[in-house]
């Protein structure tokens, strides 16, 4: 290996490889962001404090992404301009998937939910 792709610092382990390294208070950052964005639904649901069950269902997904894009930026690392933009777009895919997996689940769970027979009809069964 040359000394133009890799440099070690004090302890041996700093390179210089053009990928995104985080510091220590990037990593707590993220933790605390992450402890934040898991806290706020927990209470949520644990409190009532919205109106709906749905809305709090829509609520808790959206916390959902903003922790998952969190996840992305300060722990793997991914921004626009490392790795000629590949990070972002898997960043991109990695919401669409988010999304659709959410939106699905919910739309199953609606329609199982509705389309359960009715206990009376059970009963009659025997």
């Amino acid at each position: 290996m040359s000394t133009d792709t890799h440099t070690a610092g004090a302890n041996g382990h700093h390179h210089d490889d053009g990928h995104a390294h985080g510091s220590f208070s990037t990593y707590m950052l993220g933790f605390v962001l992450s402890v934040v964005l898991t806290a706020i639904p927990f209470w949520l649901v644990m409190s009532g404090a919205l109106p709906s069950k749905q809305v709090t269902a829509l609520v808790i997904m959206a916390f959902a992404v903003v922790q998952i894009v969190v996840h992305m930026i300060y722990f793997l690392h991914m921004n626009t301009t490392s790795e000629n933009g590949w990070s972002m777009m898997a960043l991109i895919f990695t919401i669409v998937m988010v999304v659709i997996a959410l939106s699905g689940s919910l739309w199953v769970m609606s329609h199982l939910n509705s389309n359960m027979m009715p206990m009376h009809e059970m009963t009659g069964m025997k």
